[in-house]
C-alpha cells in the first residue's frame, strides 16, 4: 500500500486573468477593509504574488488603470477611494451571493397565497362578485362572454358575464435593521461585522430592486445609536464600544412612527448581550453579567414595541447559554422571533425572514 501523497494546495476559487474576475475579488475585499481601497488593493498584490491572479498580458497595473477608466476608484488627496459605482457594485454582489444560496435551496419564493387587490396580476379568473374594484374587471373577455351568452344581434352585458383578473395581494413593509457595533463582533478571532454588513447591503438591494414602495432604515448601535445610510454600509466599522441596546430600539421605534405602512419590523444583528446605557448624558455600563437595571429597561422596551404592533426579530450570533435564555425572554415579552444563527447562514435567514413578514398584517 502506497499511503497517501500530499502536493502544494493551490485554490481553484481564485479568480485569475479578466477585469471582471478581478472586480469580483476586489469587491469582496472592500468588504474585509471597510472599503478602503488601497488596502484591498495591496492585498490583491500580495494575492497576485502568491497566487498568480495575473498575466504578462493582464497585470495588476492593468487591472487599476481600468478600475479607475471605468468609474470604480478615483484618487482624492492622493489616497485611493471608491465610487457610488462601486458601492452599489458591493451591494448587488452580496445580493447574488445571498440570494443565489437561496435559489439553490428551493427557498426565496416570493409569491402571496393570499388573493385580492394588489399590483401583480396572476392567471386566476373568477366571475364578479359585489365589492371588487373596476380594474379587475377584464373587458375583453367580459365582452366575449355576453357575446357567447346572448349573441351578437342581442347583445347585452350582464353582472353574470363580468370576468375578474385576480392580483396578488401585496403589503407594503418598513424595516429597520439594526446592526450591533460593539467591539465584541470582531472578539474572539472571528469576524461578525462583515457577514452583518453584507447582509445589510443584499437587503437594501433586494428591496430597491423588488420591492421599491417598502423602506428601510439602517441602525448601528455601540454606547449609542445612530442611523446610516445605505451608502455607508461598505465603510461600517466595529468600534470600541459596550452594547446600548435599548438606545437602538428607541431610535428603530422612532423611525417606524414616522411610517405610514402597517407592516413595520426590527431586525436586530448581535451578539451578546446589553452593556450599557445612557442617563442624564452619562453612561451606565456593567460589561461583567446580565445587568438588572440595563436588563429591566432593555425588556421594558421590548413590551413597547409589542403594544406598538412592532415585533422584533433577533438573529443572535453567540451560543452562550445564558445569552440565549435571555434573548428568549426578550423574544416571549416582544412576540417576536430568535434565531441563533451562524455567521454563514446569516443573509439566508434575514432574507426568509424578511419576504415570509410581508405576507402578514400587522394591525
Amino acid at each position: 500500500m502506497r499511503g497517501y501523497q500530499f502536493s502544494k494546495f493551490l485554490p481553484d476559487d481564485l479568480p485569475k486573468g479578466g477585469f471582471d474576475q478581478l472586480l469580483n475579488l476586489f469587491t469582496e475585499l472592500l468588504n474585509y477593509t471597510a472599503g478602503d481601497a488601497g488596502e484591498a488593493l495591496a492585498w490583491m498584490n500580495e494575492l497576485d504574488k502568491q497566487y498568480q491572479l495575473t498575466n504578462n498580458e493582464y497585470a495588476m497595473g492593468d487591472f487599476i488603470n481600468d478600475l479607475k477608466e471605468k468609474g470604480y476608484i478615483r484618487e482624492e488627496d492622493g489616497e485611493i477611494k471608491i465610487t457610488p459605482k462601486t458601492e452599489q457594485t458591493i451591494r448587488k454582489s452580496a445580493l447574488e451571493e445571498i440570494f443565489g444560496k437561496l435559489k439553490k435551496a428551493g427557498k426565496g419564493n416570493h409569491n402571496s397565497n393570499i388573493s385580492g387587490i394588489g399590483e401583480e396580476k396572476n392567471a386566476d379568473r373568477r366571475e364578479y362578485s359585489f365589492g371588487d374594484s373596476l380594474d379587475q374587471i377584464d373587458m375583453t373577455a367580459s365582452v366575449q362572454n355576453a357575446q357567447i351568452n346572448h349573441g351578437i344581434e342581442n347583445f347585452m352585458l350582464t353582472e353574470r358575464d363580468l370576468e375578474v383578473e385576480e392580483k396578488d395581494y401585496k403589503t407594503l413593509t418598513s424595516t429597520v435593521l439594526m446592526i450591533d457595533i460593539s467591539h465584541s463582533m470582531i472578539l474572539y478571532g472571528e469576524d461578525r461585522i462583515t457577514p452583518a454588513k453584507k447582509t445589510a447591503m443584499a437587503l437594501a438591494e433586494l428591496i430597491k430592486t423588488k420591492y421599491p414602495k417598502d423602506t428601510l432604515d439602517i441602525v448601528v448601535f455601540g454606547n449609542d445609536a445612530w442611523p446610516i445610510a445605505i451608502k455607508d454600509l461598505p465603510y461600517l466599522q466595529v468600534g470600541p464600544y459596550h452594547t446600548n441596546t435599548l438606545a437602538g430600539l428607541e431610535l428603530a421605534t422612532d423611525l417606524l412612527r414616522r411610517r405610514k405602512t402597517h407592516n413595520k419590523q426590527i431586525f436586530m444583528i448581535t451578539d451578546g448581550k446589553p452593556t450599557c446605557l445612557k442617563e442624564n448624558g452619562r453612561y451606565y455600563k456593567n460589561s461583567m453579567g446580565l445587568d438588572r437595571k440595563v436588563i429591566g429597561k432593555t425588556l421594558n422596551m421590548a413590551a413597547q414595541c409589542k403594544r406598538l404592533n412592532i415585533p422584533i426579530t433577533t438573529f443572535m450570533i453567540a451560543q452562550d447559554p445564558y445569552l440565549q435564555q435571555f434573548v428568549r425572554q426578550f423574544t416571549q415579552i416582544n412576540g417576536g422571533r430568535a434565531f441563533y444563527s451562524s455567521l454563514t447562514g446569516l443573509g439566508e435567514y434575514i432574507f426568509e425572514d424578511y419576504i415570509k413578514n410581508r405576507r402578514k398584517t400587522y394591525r
